[in-house]
């Protein structure tokens, strides 16, 4: 059974260790030969944390044996992404400049599920400055999907993604600023959750400065499982209080019930002109049946769109991105980056500060249509993304090509800009691709999504299991 223990989720390791039917030891040494067996194909962990791991699930190991109070993690192995710091590790960014920027101290998630006594066995890639949606650099190379060389994994939490679908750990962290949870869940299968702004507390402390406005308020810490229970025992864990975040809120993590009614964006004036590929149109309708079997309403009416929240990200983040990241990635950056970030630069003109502000401002009137929109209609059904998994390097191609991806990826921009919880669930496989739907809910109401992901999850018949052997 020991060496079958890589298959399981989350929630099943935690709860066999906490009842003393495997040791932590075990579980580690399970997962790092699975990593051992695989990583070396997909290249989703970088640092090979398997030594101090198996120190770290020796101590949880004794803490069980002393009948101590348990985390909800306690034991279960875990992967960071290596844009975090972890004490004691460099937070690359993939970069190579920054391969020795050596944390002193945990970053607040990092140290939350420490307490929750995750073990932590290693670090998993990221694109340089995590700013694409594929995942490659030139300090760690590039991480492969399980399901296809030829496609992408996602990023920027790509290796992240790549890790828990090959069964490297059952849980990984990710961070989301224009999907980087949701787009690698999408791409490999998985349930990815990003939680509301001021959710989950973030902060780096190896950092030379703050970050810019719109990166604070837009950037949102979050889980990569294979189930969706795994994704709120994650999200207990990981929203715990630190003072570094000046944003975080104490707010509770189960709200009132709520009629369970959902509206479906399917239109294309919804999603900046983007029509859904038939693959996506698909998905989104079987999930809506799947809804409505399980005592959802599917109401027929229209949202706000997405539109206009997609254009005010480009309007906060695009100015920021050219006076304070362009620079640093001129200087630092690879050529995968220096292409991506400079067609993204060409595709959206530079504006002066004057719409730069007035973008701050109107987000405010965009949030307020849409936090009225949901005391009527709790939950949101949308896509990922309009289009398919991409293959690689779709986002080096042309200036024309970034801006139409852009448009496919829509509410990958749009949600952060709400701030609202947006979760990626899968629903099937395609073409030996995985497909996958979004649910959205009100700030902070994570639980609706999750109940909504679970009663999707049931008919997926899939339950974002990997490909056990690789795909290719």
């Amino acid at each position: 059974m020991a060496d079958d223990i890589w298959r399981w989720d989350t929630t099943r390791v935690a709860g066999a260790i906490a009842r003393r039917e495997i040791s932590s030891r075990e579980a580690v040494t399970a997962c790092l030969g699975r990593m051992a067996a695989v990583n070396p194909r997909l290249n989703a962990v970088t640092v090979d944390l398997g030594a101090a791991a198996l120190e770290a699930a020796d101590r949880a190991d004794a803490a069980v044996a002393r009948g101590d109070s348990l985390g909800p993690l306690h034991g279960v192995p875990i992967s960071i992404k290596e844009n975090v710091d972890q004490a004691g590790c460099a937070t690359t960014n993939g970069v190579v400049a920054f391969r020795d920027v050596i944390a002193r101290e945990d970053s607040p998630v990092v140290a939350n599920l420490k307490a929750a006594g995750a073990v932590i066995i290693g670090r998993t890639n990221t694109p340089a400055f995590s700013f694409r949606l594929d995942t490659e650099n030139e300090l760690r190379g590039r991480t492969f999907s399980p399901w296809s060389a030829r496609h992408t994994p996602g990023g920027s939490s790509g290796g992240a993604a790549a890790s828990v679908a090959a069964g490297i750990t059952p849980l990984a962290h990710g961070n989301d600023i224009a999907g980087s949870v949701r787009y690698p869940a999408y791409c490999c299968g998985l349930v990815g959750l990003r939680p509301s702004f001021g959710r989950v507390p973030a902060f780096n402390p190896s950092a030379t400065a703050e970050r810019s406005m719109s990166s604070q308020l837009l950037s949102v810490q979050g889980p990569l499982a294979r189930t969706v229970r795994d994704v709120r025992l994650a999200l207990r864990s990981m929203a715990a209080r630190d003072p570094r975040d000046p944003w975080w809120v104490p707010a509770p993590l189960e709200g009132e019930p709520r009629p369970r009614q959902v509206a479906v964006v399917t239109d294309p004036e919804d999603l900046a002109g983007a029509r859904l590929h038939p693959t996506v149109a698909d998905a989104l309708q079987k999930a809506a049946a799947w809804l409505a079997d399980a005592g959802y309403e599917i109401v027929e009416t229209r949202t706000p769109g997405f539109t206009r929240a997609m254009e005010l990200w480009l309007a906060m983040q695009m100015p920021e991105i050219r006076l304070y990241l362009w620079p640093v990635i001129e200087q630092y950056g690879d050529a995968g980056i220096n292409r991506a970030m400079g067609l993204m630069i060409a595709a959206y003109p530079e504006e002066d500060g004057v719409a730069y502000m007035k973008a701050l401002a109107e987000r405010a009137r965009v949030v307020r249509e849409w936090q009225r929109f949901f005391e009527r209609v709790p939950l949101v059904l949308a896509p990922v993304c309009t289009e398919p998994v991409y293959e690689r390097g779709f986002d080096l191609e042309s200036r024309e090509r970034t801006a139409a991806l852009w448009r496919e990826c829509v509410t990958l921009t749009a949600v952060p800009v709400l701030g609202v919880p947006g979760l990626a669930v899968p629903t099937g496989v395609v073409d030996g691709l995985p497909t996958g739907v979004q649910i959205l809910a009100p700030r902070f109401r994570e639980d609706l999504c999750l109940a909504a992901g679970e009663a999707i999850e049931a008919r997926a018949a899939m339950s974002a299991r990997p490909p056990i052997d690789i795909a290719w």
